[in-house]
């Protein structure tokens, strides 16, 4: 049947106008699904209304008080009823294929795929997954493909990327935009309040400059996956991955998770500071150092409190 419809009487009607479904067809799905009017009357209003061959497929949810005018002019606008996904700054690729998989009548064409299984559909077949897709809110209509949401999310970093890298610092030890991504998600990740941001890419840029290792907990994490139970071990900081920053210099190979737009532009642009290191002090906020230490005084008080 070209056109499904179905309604409870307290709630809108839902509609669901497939490419080819013709105006006499609507009009019996929509009497069909609740409203209060003859098909052939309505059918016929679409006629003289010279709009009937504009009506767009799609789905939609329509209220029974709607008049028929107003019927019409939503459905020759092709105003859906859009739903909503999250992807939020600071995630993984795993959750972002969790949080597409719960997402309300979104199509899984992404399950039983590879990571990089997704990215050759996505049209970049060797590329890793991890950090590529820009996080934000992406609205979709009922029966979308979970693909089509991750495509908007790759062309929407492609975008954020390319701007940030254009306002990079002229002394920026990065050479070229991935790396800036992989800095960004580090940064991502490591700020706790929007203030120390750019001063936690500060250290990092230092830290890259001066050949240091980087030290930073996320990537170990990162590089432990699923493994992973929520206490980092000293174990595991000396344990040597491709991405234990305390075994291996410069950046990880690839992100570690999806940075935002404030995150890109402080790996590009960090703050003018002296310091090469920095401690949480618990209350999200960060105690930077110069010094080792300094740094180690400060450990001292923010982590073991002596």
């Amino acid at each position: 049947m070209p056109v499904r419809a179905g309604v409870a009487q307290t709630q809108p009607m839902e509609l669901e106008i497939e490419p080819g479904t013709t105006p006499r067809g609507v009009a019996q799905a929509v009497v069909q699904a609740g409203f209060a009017t003859d098909a052939r009357l309505l059918y016929w209003w679409f006629r003289l209304s010279g709009k009937d061959r504009g009506i767009k497929a799609g789905n939609y949810e329509i209220p029974l008080d709607t008049s028929p005018y107003a019927l019409l002019e939503k459905l020759v606008r092709g105003e859906e009823t859009l739903r909503a996904v999250t992807l939020v700054e600071g995630w993984n690729f795993r959750q972002v294929r969790q949080a597409l998989a719960r997402a309300e009548q979104l199509k899984g064409e992404t399950e039983g795929l590879s990571d990089a299984d997704i990215m050759a559909r996505l049209g970049r077949a060797g590329l890793p997954a991890e950090g590529r897709f820009f996080p934000d809110t992406y609205t979709y209509a009922k029966g979308s493909s979970d693909l089509a949401v991750l495509r908007r999310a790759l062309h929407a970093m492609d975008r954020r990327l390319e701007a940030a890298w254009a306002q990079r610092a002229p002394d920026t030890p990065l050479k070229n935009a991935e790396q800036a991504l992989i800095l960004a998600s580090i940064v991502e990740k490591e700020t706790g309040r929007a203030e120390d941001r750019a001063y936690i890419a500060g250290v990092f840029t230092n830290r890259l400059r001066a050949g240091m290792l980087l030290q930073t907990d996320p990537t170990v994490i990162y590089g432990l996956g699923e493994k992973f139970d929520g206490n980092l071990r000293k174990r595991d900081l000396q344990a040597d991955t491709p991405y234990n920053t305390y075994t291996r210099a410069g950046l990880p190979p690839t992100p570690i998770a999806m940075p935002g737009r404030a995150a890109l532009l402080a790996a590009v642009q960090p703050a003018d500071t002296k310091a090469l290191y920095f401690v949480a002090r618990g209350d999200g906020s960060s105690h930077f150092s110069e010094s080792l230490q300094e740094h180690n005084r400060a450990v001292n008080k923010y982590q073991r409190g002596k």
